[in-house]
């Protein structure tokens, strides 16, 4: 034994390890609960369909074990907590790209969650999602997505609170029944629609678009071309608002008293529009109000005293616009940064538009008569104004 061939040793042969056992065929593998086995054939044909795959997500969806798979999360159904069954997905930040959400995002029977922002999907969003009843939250922002909006698969879902579809290339109309208290959407708390091409009047009650009161909480609308008048419907279609935000559109017309019936918004924003006439004097019934933007509109006349009495404002940005008188509240707010009034027409402060500027914008005739507060308050803000606002409770009149 030993010294080779060459001085006539024995060669002995080199053991072979064992060879591995094949691995299962679908049809051998076993799961943990039959809804499981259901949606585990769905998930291998929409891996088959994914182009890119930058971070190896899916070398992990392989065997029966889907809750380990990354982005698949499990609990147990409603209907049978004794299951195990797929409840929601995370792709936030995966980067996946597939030409479609079709035959898989519709055939996941107990889906609650479906978190997928910042990756390439594409395509239309099937109407057969209106069929998941569990699901709640839907982000779809930041991916390809074209084509009308999915009003066909969103208005069939009756528990929807959380729709996020911004950052995609949907165009075309909103449908109203989005924003009132419908047999769709009683419990939509969040709409974010952002960053489209939406181009749709918004949203009247007042003309047929829905009955009852808003249910939303936070709106964002920005960067589409929404366009149109702020109805004085407002105070119903978003009387549950907190956040709204409708900066860079093409609305227009005059701001109705009836924001000031508003009174849970904390953030509101209508910058970059066409928005004309005064400031109505009831802001200063949004309490709560901590950031106002009328920036880059056609406002005129005094900036209301009572809107800079509020004391929880932290930031209003009027800049941009064609105002003509600031009292002694607001030039305090100037002072310490709170109040940006820049390129106004307010004489006497820094930084105003030139006087051709002003007076040509003020040689043409500018009425918002249809925007005159409602009759049933005579007068009087639609709340109680503390002292330190000055005490200013009348309604500034409609200009004629």
């Amino acid at each position: 034994i030993g010294g080779g061939a060459a001085t006539g040793g024995i060669v002995l042969p080199i053991p072979q390890p064992p060879a591995l056992p094949p691995l299962p065929s679908d049809d051998e593998l076993i799961f943990a609960d039959e809804r499981l086995a259901v949606v585990f054939p769905v998930i291998q044909k929409f891996k088959n369909i994914i182009i890119s795959d930058p971070f190896n997500i899916t070398v992990t969806w392989v065997g029966s074990d889907i809750c380990s798979y990354r982005g698949f999360y499990c609990e147990s159904p409603p209907d049978n907590k004794s299951a195990t069954a797929l409840a929601s997905i995370d792709f936030n930040g995966f980067q996946l790209t597939a030409p479609t959400l079709v035959g898989f995002l519709d055939s996941l029977p107990d889906l609650a969650l479906f978190h997928a922002n910042s990756n390439n999907f594409a395509g239309a969003i099937s109407p057969a999602i209106g069929n998941l009843k569990y699901l709640y939250e839907l982000d779809l922002s930041n991916n390809k997505f074209t084509g009308a909006f999915p009003a066909a698969a969103v208005l069939g879902m009756t528990g929807l609170f959380f729709l996020d579809l911004r950052f995609n290339f949907f165009s075309g109309s909103v449908p109203p029944q989005l924003f009132f208290n419908t047999k769709f959407a009683l419990g939509l708390d969040a709409l974010f629609l952002n960053n489209n091409n939406f181009l749709t009047r918004f949203p009247d009650a007042a003309a047929g678009g829905g009955g009852g009161g808003g249910h939303i909480a936070f709106l964002t609308l920005a960067n589409n071309k929404f366009f149109g008048p702020i109805p004085r419907s407002v105070s119903r279609s978003l009387s549950n608002i907190s956040e709204i935000l409708l900066i860079n559109n093409m609305l227009s017309g005059c701001l109705p008293h009836e924001l000031g019936l508003l009174t849970d918004a904390v953030v509101f924003d209508g910058g970059g529009n066409r928005l004309t006439g005064l400031l109505p004097v009831s802001l200063g019934c949004l309490r709560k109000l901590e950031v106002m933007n009328f920036a880059g509109n056609l406002l005129y006349g005094s900036v209301p005293e009572v809107l800079c009495g509020i004391g929880s404002l932290a930031n209003l940005s009027l800049s941009d616009n064609y105002f003509t008188r600031v009292g002694p509240v607001c030039l305090g707010l100037i002072k310490s940064g709170v109040l940006d009034l820049r390129k106004n027409c307010v004489p006497g402060l820094p930084l105003q538009r030139s006087w051709a500027e002003c007076g040509a914008f003020f040689a043409r005739p500018r009425y918002c008569v249809a925007h005159a507060p409602p009759a049933s308050w005579r007068g009087q803000l639609p709340c109680s104004i503390p002292h330190s606002a000055l005490g200013l409770s009348e309604l500034a009149p409609s200009p004629t």
